[in-house]
């Protein structure tokens, strides 16, 4: 069977040898950019990880409570941590 056209270019999966996968560090790299205006970082998601952001915003979710993103960077993590328990807070 193969991928969906749209994760296709996506990078893979596979666990590298601390753990974290090639697609988990694109993902902790891309959130530790600033974005020019709306919706460039959507469209970053879409061309560089090749996954829409709905997915992004899954993956990065489940990522962010992972120890290895922690121990990988931990002060991307911690700002994204945050930010969540705020939202969370607000509801």
């Amino acid at each position: 069977m193969t991928a969906p056209d749209h994760e296709r270019h996506a990078p893979r999966t596979e666990p590298a040898a601390d753990g974290l996968s090639a697609r988990d560090r694109a993902l902790l790299a891309l959130e530790r950019r600033s974005w020019a205006g709306p919706g460039a970082k959507e469209r970053a998601i879409r061309e560089e990880l090749g996954i829409s952001p709905v997915r992004y915003y899954q993956l990065l979710n489940a990522l962010i409570d992972d120890g290895r993103a922690l121990r990988e960077d931990p002060v991307t993590v911690n700002r994204l941590r945050r930010v969540r328990d705020a939202k969370r807070g607000r509801r």
